[in-house]
């Protein structure tokens, strides 16, 4: 029926149709994400942050292994967004990021110890509340698989998009940075299969800069890179529609969505 459908009525209103269905559907959870006491304080405190930033820039920094190959020292004093574990790397490099941002239930459930020892600013699916109670630096982000958009506004919901990365670049606009400067976003992974596949690590990680990153017994999911490419070149529109902008300084990267820049050129 849903391929019938699909070949009978204009693109239009298949996708207007799809769009309405998905929204019915959240409407349950929504409701959850803005009424819940722990969801309202973090409306609360994304709100007092937004345009905190205007006019700055910032860096995103992707755990793809060309971390290894990029001089970090060069952006310790920049407002930096960190994803997932990217603490593992934080003793080595002799500094902390600005901010960690996560909406990975698997990586959410896996570290949330971690997570609770760490002091920075953090941001978080709402989700993660299964795991993590409410701290002065958690921030509740009510984030969804479907529907897909660029919120301008993080407290209310943001599309994932399949990567992280499309989470922090409609935290970092809601922010009001007019810069943002990816790195260590590789956009490929060693690893193959069906996307979104939750899969267990067999041994070390080839596809990230720890080996430990997704180590042995770690479960994950494979990434969606078609999916993820749509986000970015939403977040491409959206900045460049109001005057700002994303640059990619990833040593070595295959995205090819935005204008790419010499990472030590740029932050000489």
């Amino acid at each position: 029926m849903k391929k019938r459908l699909k070949k009978v009525l204009p693109e239009s209103v298949w996708q207007f149709g799809r769009q309405s269905w998905d929204g019915i559907k959240r409407i349950p959870k929504s409701i959850e994400a803005n009424l819940h006491p722990w969801r309202r304080e973090s409306i609360r405190k994304l709100r007092a942050l937004k345009d905190s930033y205007k006019g700055k820039r910032c860096v995103i920094i992707g755990n793809g292994p060309s971390l290894n190959k990029t001089d970090v020292n060069r952006i310790q004093y920049e407002f930096t967004f960190g994803l997932n574990r990217i603490y593992l790397a934080w003793e080595d490099w002799g500094f902390k990021t600005s901010f960690l941002l996560s909406v990975n239930d698997l990586v959410i459930e896996q570290c949330a110890e971690d997570f609770r020892s760490l002091s920075i600013p953090m941001f978080m699916a709402w989700r993660a509340h299964q795991w993590l109670e409410p701290r002065e630096n958690l921030h509740f982000l009510y984030t969804t698989y479907t529907g897909p958009k660029f919120a301008k506004d993080a407290s209310t919901r943001l599309w994932e998009g399949a990567t992280v990365t499309y989470t922090a670049l409609q935290l970092a606009y809601h922010m009001g940075f007019s810069t943002v400067v990816l790195i260590g976003v590789d956009h490929s992974f060693v690893s193959k299969g069906k996307p979104n596949q939750t899969v267990v690590s067999e041994g070390d990680d080839p596809n990230h800069f720890n080996p430990k990153y997704f180590g042995k017994g770690f479960r994950w999911q494979l990434p969606d890179l078609d999916t993820s490419e749509t986000a970015y070149r939403m977040a491409h529109r959206a900045f460049l529609d109001d005057n700002r902008q994303v640059l990619d300084a990833t040593v070595g990267g295959q995205l090819d969505v935005f204008p790419k820049v010499d990472y030590d050129r740029y932050f000489s």
